[in-house]
């Protein structure tokens, strides 16, 4: 009877953090296609706030996927080979430059984005664009990269691996491209997908090096609530969560796949 009611009591606990966290969430998007917010659903369902911010953002909707995209793919070029050579690597030097690597995720966004600034001022149309953002963004998430790719390789042999495609005589680049990155792929694919959802996502850093005209997701989100109506705001939530959401979910799925496929058996 005690196992129960302890049960019960965690059961209704959880419920209510979820609902605390969930229920917010829920009423803004549920604002969003509603004719009148103030008068709730008695007003009626409409679309019309959501194609309002698809006709304002269509441009920041498609600068934030581009810019999520060509982080992805930086961080990809860049983590995977560099995972892969501090967990070969190993030693005191390996560990030093991985702390280096992850430094950003213990730095305030706002403070690695006004470095940037100070850094990149002078370089005008540099500053100006939507690349500037990307450097930023691949500063912020290679870590999250580095960091899934070496939890990966932990779980392998890759020295034996390495060195079973050497003794076939199989060169440094085919051994990595056909033996090892096969063989991390799950930790690529939690990478990756954690990579894109942190870009989309991300405001702090955005907001400090974005402009007028390179405005993403998250920047949009907010001068949607700071200068339109609340519905058309809400409507701009609404397509955030669509967009986030999937993402997400899918980077919980190939995280715990990885996990099963690391378990001793």
């Amino acid at each position: 009877m005690r196992v129960r009611l302890i049960f019960f009591a965690q059961l209704l606990f959880t419920i209510a953090v979820a609902a605390f966290l969930i229920v917010p969430a829920f009423l803004s998007m549920l604002a969003g296609v509603t004719v009148n917010y103030f008068r709730g659903i008695r007003s009626g369902f409409t679309l019309q706030w959501v194609v309002q911010v698809g006709e304002l953002y269509s441009d920041t909707i498609a600068r934030s996927f581009a810019i999520a995209l060509i982080t992805l793919g930086i961080t990809l070029i860049v983590g995977v080979p560099a995972a892969y050579a501090l967990h070969v690597r190993g030693g005191r030097l390996a560990r030093a430059i991985e702390e280096v690597i992850t430094l950003p995720l213990a730095i305030p966004g706002l403070a690695i984005a006004l470095a940037l600034l100070l850094t990149y001022n002078g370089f005008s149309d540099f500053r100006r664009s939507s690349l500037f953002i990307v450097v930023g963004h691949v500063v912020f998430t290679l870590p999250f990269m580095v960091r899934s790719v070496m939890a990966v390789f932990a779980l392998i042999d890759v020295k034996t691996l390495d060195e079973s495609a050497s003794s076939l005589g199989a060169s440094p680049w085919r051994r990595f491209r056909d033996v090892i990155v096969p063989n991390a792929m799950p930790g690529i694919l939690a990478g990756s997908l954690m990579v894109v959802t942190l870009s989309l996502g991300e405001f702090n850093l955005t907001w400090m090096l974005h402009t007028p005209l390179t405005k993403t997701l998250p920047v949009g989100l907010a001068d949607a609530y700071a200068s339109m109506r609340l519905e058309t705001a809400s409507a701009y939530t609404l397509i955030f969560f669509i967009m986030i959401i999937p993402l997400l979910v899918a980077m919980q799925i190939f995280a715990d796949r990885a996990g099963r496929q690391g378990a001793p058996r």
